[in-house]
């Protein structure tokens, strides 16, 4: 009797499941056979000639839109960037650039590489390549730069007005997940993470083993900036500084296959040495899964800003033609069981922005000595260090490339022999002040975007000429308290600013090291380290 019931539940369940399997494979063959007639009529009758090509690709991005913003398309070049941004290696000609407006922009030469070789700087503007005019060219010319190694390419740049022409050979770039490592003093050791490419565990791990060997028993491990990268790589670093079948990760998903839990599977390098991770607003993904981890098993002191509070992880599958769907497929949880995930991509306001979760809907969560931690908002330090949330002001700043802009000017105006003479003064901050007021930088405070969504054109028509009135009067204050921010944020602002200038003049390696006695968030976790009982005290 008990098999008969069990038979006629399972077949019940079997038929629902079923039959919502059938019907969402019929809805998703209808819906692509209308889209395959439309985009056949489309083309076949429209007016004017089309591109079929584009077409696509805009009604692709344009569905994918509605998702998060790390579901992607990938085209055959988009795959082949993706493949250099996890393995770490290229061929080219060794510069961070930016492309937009029509313009490529040298944001940074790498130091040794062709572009450096051939003196490029921060700020050129490339206008040719060899053939190629840059404002003709609809589409990344970033990708011009890349091509065989060894072979020729011929670059007209402008500078400071100025235009001149150079032929760099390109080289095998290889982008170091570790950039830097060195001594703060005789005892603590400092590693910079920038990146979860696929040299991140072993260059970090020699990082270590190297420190250790002379002499280092404290270490801080720098996450700041850091985008994440590959899953793998973020749970062998902590494999690093924990035993061999620890868990550090869990992913659950829709996908039975997708529902992963990832343990530690190698011998530690060391379990005892105290550890500082710094973390900070662009600290996110497999960075926070090292500093949620680590910190959830009570291995590290979390110290800085509260990271970015990305929770989602994605995978690439293969398409037709050499494309690929990057598509997130799991939520991951820390070893405490909390889910980062700060930003809700599926419940946007009215605006179509993804909600951000409210402090007062955070879940608390214990680690293992049972100290208290919460869900979605990213990685919260153990240490909060103000300075180390920047304003969206300064983050504002800094995204339009207002201070790297005002830099470049800065770098051809005054010379500067070392790191150790480098003042920055207040009547320098003065002159930054000005150009800022001169530039055609704009700013949108979050007031100012909730103002214009509560009330629209249509709603204040309706409510009257002196509501309308007080309504504009209130926009005026927020634009003038917009050039006191300058003021109000001023110690963070010049903090950007000193680094960019130190970053010009002496590569990313001077500037690393002109932070070893000038970062506030470095200095804070090299005394937590001095203090054993505070450090001990925090964990416990």
């Amino acid at each position: 009797m008990k098999k008969k019931i069990f038979i006629c539940c399972a077949a019940i369940v079997l038929f629902f499941v079923g039959t919502s399997f059938k019907n969402d494979f019929f809805e998703i063959s209808k819906q692509i056979e209308i889209f395959t007639t439309l985009f056949k009529e489309l083309n076949m009758n429209y007016v004017d000639d089309t591109n079929p090509g584009e077409l696509m690709d805009t009604a692709i991005k344009s569905m994918l839109s509605d998702l998060d913003p790390y579901t992607n398309y990938l085209n055959e070049q988009d795959v082949e960037n993706y493949r250099i941004n996890q393995s770490g290696e290229y061929s080219g000609i060794g510069a961070m650039v930016k492309s937009a407006e029509n313009k490529l922009i040298i944001v940074e030469p790498y130091k040794g590489y062709p572009a450096d070789k051939a003196d490029l700087k921060p700020g050129d503007e490339i206008v040719k390549i060899d053939d190629i005019e840059i404002k003709n060219f609809e589409d990344n010319a970033s990708d011009l730069l890349k091509g065989a190694q060894n072979s020729s390419i011929q670059i007209t740049y402008k500078r400071q007005g100025k235009t001149f022409s150079t032929t760099l050979e390109r080289e095998g770039i290889e982008i170091d997940a570790v950039p830097y490592y060195g001594k703060i003093n005789d005892k603590t050791g400092y590693i910079v993470l920038e990146r979860f490419n696929e040299k991140a565990a072993k260059q970090t791990k020699e990082a270590l083993e190297d420190l250790k060997s002379q002499g280092v028993e404290k270490l801080v491990l720098d996450l700041r900036n850091n985008p994440g990268g590959l899953l793998r790589e973020a749970i062998n670093i902590c494999n690093l500084f924990v035993d061999k079948g620890e868990v550090i990760v869990t992913t659950k998903s829709k996908v039975k296959k997708f529902n992963q839990t990832y343990k530690t599977r190698n011998q530690p390098l060391d379990t005892k040495i105290p550890l500082v991770i710094l973390v900070n607003g662009r600290s996110a993904s497999a960075s926070e899964i090292v500093s949620g981890a680590l910190q959830d098993l009570d291995r590290a002191v979390v110290v800085g800003g509260r990271s970015f509070g990305k929770g989602l992880v994605q995978r690439p599958l293969k398409l037709s033609y050499g494309t690929q769907l990057k598509v997130t497929i799991s939520r991951y949880y820390t070893p405490s069981g909390r889910c980062i995930q700060a930003l809700d991509y599926w419940h946007r306001d009215a605006s179509g922005n993804a909600v951000r979760t409210s402090e007062k809907d955070f879940n608390a969560f214990q680690t293992r000595n049972g100290r208290t931690v919460y869900d979605g908002g990213g990685i919260m330090p153990d240490v909060e260090i103000t300075s180390a949330k920047k304003s969206t002001f300064t983050n504002a700043l800094i995204d339009d490339y207002i201070i790297f802009d005002y830099v470049n000017n800065y770098y051809y105006s005054h010379e500067l022999a070392s790191a150790a003479d480098f003042d920055y003064s207040d009547g320098d901050y003065n002159k930054f002040k000005k150009y800022v007021s001169e530039s055609n930088f704009t700013y949108e405070t979050e007031t100012e975007r909730e103002l214009k969504q509560l009330l629209t054109k249509d709603k204040l028509d309706d409510l009257g000429n002196e509501v309308k009135s007080s309504y504009q009067n209130l926009l005026n204050t927020i634009d003038e308290s917009k050039v006191t921010s300058l003021d109000t944020y001023k110690p963070e602002i010049k903090e950007v600013i000193e680094k960019e200038i130190i970053k010009h003049y002496f590569y990313r390696e001077g500037l690393y090291t002109y932070n070893l006695t000038h970062d506030e968030a470095l200095i804070m976790a090299t005394k937590l380290l001095t203090d054993t009982s505070k450090y001990k005290g925090i964990l416990q």
